[in-house]
């Protein structure tokens, strides 16, 4: 037997505790996890294909009009987009690929045309315990200024009122309970029997 591939989207506020799920699933990954393109520049230490694929601008438009990306965004000037042929080809494989994007994003992988792609789609949203924790957990951060900070709790709560839209919503513990919460969700997909061809 062979099972289909599955596209794992995550999404969460920021600060929502998103990036330290990723970061624990990368240890023991099962998966792969999936890499954007971007038109910005790279930072020290980062590589091309590994964190990014950094290409011009010129080049991202050709694949944004081509209908190319299963998702993107321009972010303070720069555009990031998720490319649909790899993705597919993972999924094809029989190999899961992990989706780490906001939840405009999420809304236009959900959005897909196509009625094959649509079975291998699980979305996941990460949920603050509260509106205080998430202010907590962004101060201790210690990254953003206040008008930031406001910012963002701003956009988070826009943000949360799309939890509905998602499957599976997980309510942010510590990073052990969201980490199981999450891989839980993965093995029940793993075992549904529609997957397996």
């Amino acid at each position: 037997m062979k099972r289909q591939g599955i596209v794992f989207v995550i999404s969460a506020p920021s600060g929502a505790g998103k990036s330290t799920i990723c970061e624990g699933l990368r240890h023991s990954a099962d998966f792969v996890y999936s890499v954007s393109c971007t038109t910005r520049a790279p930072r020290p230490g980062e590589v091309n294909g590994k964190d990014y694929w950094f290409i011009s601008a010129d080049e991202f438009t050709r694949h944004a009009a081509g209908g190319e990306f299963l998702e993107w965004a321009e972010v303070h000037g720069n555009c990031y987009g998720t490319l649909r042929a790899r993705v597919l080809e993972l999924v094809a494989q029989g190999t899961d690929v992990l989706l780490d994007i906001d939840v405009a994003g999420a809304r236009q992988v959900r959005g897909q045309a196509d009625a094959g792609f649509k079975p291998t789609l699980v979305d996941v949203f990460i949920m603050p315990p509260s509106a205080e924790e998430l202010e907590r957990r962004l101060r201790k951060r210690g990254t953003e200024n206040e008008a930031q900070i406001q910012t963002r709790l701003a956009n988070a709560k826009r943000e949360m009122e799309e939890w509905r839209d998602y499957q599976y919503v997980i309510v942010s513990g510590s990073m052990e309970e969201d980490l199981a919460r999450f891989r839980a969700i993965m093995s029940a997909e793993r075992c549904r029997s529609r997957r397996w061809l």
